[in-house]
């Protein structure tokens, strides 16, 4: 029976009723299903309608339905979820769960849905879901950001050219090139903590559309599921999929660092560049030519953040032009966070290790870093020392720089009388300040790349990945123990 069929007549179109179904993807629901019945349970038992023993018995029954389901499907199929969810004749999560525990506890669990509609209870449970897809990510990126740590710790002073417009501009530390991958992960670790903020207020006690109509206390309810307090606008409360959007907002920044990233080891690790050697246990062969070596990894991460850019643009369009308050159209609002939430999940499974077996060329990158002129702003930073205007530097040093280009030269390899005719401040201490680790150090500003400014840069991210690894752990992980045992 239909949890709303006392109103119609006429059964449903069977090919309707298939295709409006939403149990078939919103069975992933389930663990915040049951979670959020248990705390409605206990908030119509503190408004008299359930008794303690009631109480009692309704929440041993909730507690045995995922493992009486499981076993059920994984004795069909060893695929258990997906055959549960094909073989039930719910039309979504929370019928299921009246289904199941009916059968597990009769009549009873009838009254379970005194005071609540599904408008609030799907509400309800796509903010817990998406809580707990965050506080997963954001575990993920801190093991991929201690990951890139551990890659600029170990590569030290070593040098690679950095670029603009893809052509070689000035040297810097392999470790200040990392540590620019740590900066957006934390923007975007920010960014999902902001999201997580803003969505931890509890919907039950809403009603469908204008609030229970039994005088409940929903801070009981709130407080059993770990948000922060009740959502204060029960019309809001029914339709709002902000957090949602958010979240995939957020994942679609994070999707494209992931994809940046993925771009230059791409590039990076082809013999053109030559930089770094692509780690074989997370790389592929071509079925056609012997000597190839793929990059699998990269691509993949570079093609599944397109997915997450989607997943954020399906919400907005969804959402855009809905008048209050809950309509069938945000049952398509499920989809796609559960898209984003697997993708995230297989992309993060896998680059943290990636990312640590990388083995960089030094050698080679160094060897990149000394030639092409990438000294040339050094050498202008030069004559401003000598009170040449920046302008006039720049100039002398172009005119240099086409120079050596005639000669087929580096600048270093000029001799003071040649220096000379660019200009009378050229002296011998000139062959100094152009080498390339002063070329590096001249850039002695917080966040430059100066060798000792990188070293506190690194210090300062170790600490500030401490610290989120700290709230992340122990904060978040007190919320989810305190929400399990709701």
């Amino acid at each position: 029976m239909k949890m709303w069929s006392g109103r119609f007549r006429e059964p449903l179109d069977a090919n309707f009723e298939a295709w409006q179904r939403s149990f078939p993807f919103d069975w992933r629901l389930l663990p915040q299903e049951i979670e959020a019945s248990k705390a409605h349970a206990r908030l119509i038992a503190a408004a008299g309608v359930l008794t303690e023993n009631e109480l009692a018995v309704i929440l041993r029954g909730l507690d045995a339905i995922i493992p009486s389901a499981m076993d059920r499907a994984t004795t069909q199929n060893k695929l258990a979820a997906p055959t549960m969810a094909a073989s039930s004749p719910a039309e979504d999560v929370h019928h299921f769960v009246e289904l199941e525990l009916t059968q597990q506890i009769g009549e009873l669990a009838l009254k379970l849905h005194t005071g609540r509609s599904r408008n609030e209870q799907i509400a309800t449970d796509m903010r817990l879901f998406v809580r707990d897809a965050i506080d997963a990510t954001l575990n993920k990126l801190i093991a991929w950001m201690e990951a890139l740590l551990n890659q600029a710790r170990k590569a030290g002073d070593a040098v690679m050219p950095s670029y603009t417009h893809l052509q070689r501009a000035e040297p810097v530390l392999v470790a200040h090139w990392l540590l620019a991958y740590v900066s957006m992960i934390e923007r975007d670790c920010s960014r999902f903590l902001d999201a997580r903020k803003r969505l931890n207020l509890c919907p039950l006690g809403s009603g469908a559309v204008a609030g229970a109509t039994l005088k409940l206390d929903r801070n009981i309810a709130a407080k059993a599921l770990g948000f922060d307090g009740p959502t204060p606008n029960s019309m809001d409360a029914t339709s709002d999929r902000d957090f949602a959007l958010e979240f995939t907002q957020a994942a679609s920044q994070l999707g494209i660092h992931i994809s940046r990233f993925a771009e230059e080891l791409t590039l990076y690790s082809s013999a053109e560049f030559g930089f770094l050697e692509l780690p074989e246990t997370f790389s592929t062969g071509s079925s056609a030519m012997p000597q190839k070596k793929n990059p699998d990894l990269t691509e993949l991460a570079r093609g599944k953040s397109g997915r997450l850019l989607g997943s954020a643009v399906t919400l907005s369009m969804l959402i855009k032009g809905l008048p209050l308050a809950y309509n069938k159209d945000l049952q398509e609002g499920q989809e796609p966070v559960f898209d984003t939430v697997d993708t995230l999940e297989g992309i993060l499974r896998v680059l943290p290790d990636f990312t640590r077996a990388l083995k960089f060329r030094f050698d080679r990158m160094r060897s990149a870093s000394e030639s092409g002129f990438l000294n040339a702003m050094a050498a202008a930073t030069y004559l401003v020392h000598k009170g040449v205007p920046f302008r006039k530097a720049h100039e002398k040093i172009g005119t240099a720089v086409r120079y050596c280009l005639d000669k087929g030269c580096e600048l270093n390899a000029l001799t003071l009388d040649e220096l000379k005719q660019f200009g009378e401040e050229f002296a011998q201490d000139f062959f100094d300040a152009i080498t390339l680790e002063a070329t590096l150090d001249c850039h002695d500003v917080t966040g430059g790349t100066a060798r000792h400014r990188v070293r506190e840069a690194l210090k300062d991210a170790e600490a500030r990945v401490r610290q989120l690894a700290k709230y992340s752990t122990v904060d978040l992980g007190q919320k989810e123990t305190a929400h399990a045992g709701a």
